[in-house]
């Protein structure tokens, strides 16, 4: 299996609009390295102790997202370096990313997690909540985030239809959301969508970022320290 041609072959099947970000949770700072050297900038990772150990080995020109479920009390160890938040699935934690950015002044982009999924272990807001959100103002009081966009994670199922109708409904409210007034920190330029299983449905769909781990690493690692 070679890193370098899984790069290569996913990023030919990418319409002009959307972007890969390599998962590398799990895999070793040399198999990242490898990629890397394929030209391959965007990286991302789910576990915060993770991410930041791979910062601090790794170049320094890589764009670091955080994919993975963002508890508050470990915001401060990624704001300082993190590309894009994902994840963002409370107003808690909004509030603590503000307020870790606003320590370093530093701006923070970050995209809101919406639940699409019929499991109820998916996190995220509700396409009202977000809505609502969106609408009450309370974000112009956070001048250290930028919101410029939705992710959200399909139910782990074979049945397709399902998958896709998910996605519908989340390019829907983003598509939505940009027709309407948004407040000056917010912007709908990403969609966050589609992992290995279900990428090339999410880009069908209109994603504009997917999340691919096991399609380009292999199986993940779970010895790595």
């Amino acid at each position: 299996m070679s890193i370098k041609n899984n790069i290569v072959d996913l990023k030919k099947e990418l319409p002009p609009h959307a972007r890969l970000i390599a998962v590398s949770k799990t895999q070793s700072a040399e198999k990242v390295l490898e990629a890397y050297q394929t030209g391959h900038r965007v990286f991302g990772e789910n576990k915060v102790q993770e991410l930041a150990g791979k910062y601090e080995q790794l170049p320094k020109d890589i764009e670091w997202h955080l994919i993975g479920h963002l508890q508050t009390n470990k915001v401060k160890y990624v704001v300082p370096f993190v590309s894009l938040i994902h994840s963002v699935d409370s107003i808690k934690l909004l509030e603590e990313i503000n307020k870790q950015a606003a320590k370093i002044n530093r701006v923070v982009s970050c995209l809101l997690q919406v639940h699409i999924a019929e499991e109820e272990t998916k996190f995220g807001f509700d396409a009202t909540e977000v809505t609502s959100l969106l609408l009450s103002g309370k974000i112009s009081s956070w001048k250290h985030i930028k919101i410029i966009g939705l992710m959200g994670m399909a139910t782990f199922t074979e049945n397709h239809d399902q998958v896709r109708k998910e996605f519908k409904s989340l390019k829907h409210l983003f598509e939505k959301l940009k027709q309407g007034t948004l407040p000056t920190q917010v912007i709908m330029q990403e969609l966050s969508m589609g992992m290995s299983g279900d990428y090339k449905i999410a880009l069908e769909e209109g994603s504009t970022l997917i999340r691919v781990g096991t399609a380009i690493f292999g199986e993940r690692n779970y010895n790595i320290q």
